[in-house]
């Protein structure tokens, strides 16, 4: 059986169950999320939600990865590429 996905800039991430976004991206060795809006690296900090260092575009909605379960299907987009 294999993993489910989901995707980060067009790169499919495996992911277990009740695994976290930032977990199955730190697993896959994405470390860097993106930057924000002063250039700095937006990462998997804390953990908990607290820094909000890990927001990404997730399914349309800004999210902290940290927080947020992995689903299958689900697209996960830095903020740097989300526009607008």
């Amino acid at each position: 059986m294999t993993a489910p996905i989901f995707r980060f800039k067009g790169r499919a991430i495996p992911f277990r169950p009740g695994e976290s976004v930032a977990a199955a991206l730190d697993a896959a060795g994405v470390t860097l999320l993106g930057h924000d809006a002063l250039g700095q690296a937006n990462r998997y900090f804390c953990g908990i939600g607290a820094c909000q260092n890990c927001v990404a575009l997730i399914d349309g909605v800004v999210r902290e990865t940290c927080l947020t379960l992995a689903a299958q299907g689900m697209v996960v987009v830095p903020m740097e590429d989300a526009g607008g």
